[in-house]
């Protein structure tokens, strides 16, 4: 997911603390204590690499994206509320513009 999105190790620890939908993902429990920060998410990522693990879980990945016939390249992940809010009145009367010549 930090791969996907672009993140630096401290980005990872804000949006783990900000985003829920991050935390869903990864499957870290929203009461817990304790969020991973930015130096225990660079530990991760070096265990990844001294195990060669980081490419066997993006073949892994990209295997289930295919056969669900996705593809995820690069994004961006958004946490927006929708709130209820009155019908805009900004073009409910429109001004008569008068013409340069007239």
């Amino acid at each position: 997911m930090q791969q996907w999105l672009g993140l630096s190790d401290p980005a990872m620890e804000e949006a783990l603390h900000d985003m829920a939908l991050f935390r869903e993902f990864v499957q870290l429990d929203a009461g817990a204590a304790r969020l991973p920060d930015e130096s225990t998410i660079l530990g991760f990522c070096h265990l990844l690499d001294a195990n060669n693990l980081a490419f066997q879980m993006l073949a892994t990945v990209n295997a289930k994206l295919i056969e669900r016939g996705l593809l995820l390249k690069a994004g961006t992940a958004l946490d927006a509320t929708l709130i209820a809010a009155p019908n805009s009145t900004k073009n409910s009367i429109r001004p008569k513009w008068k013409t340069p010549s007239g």
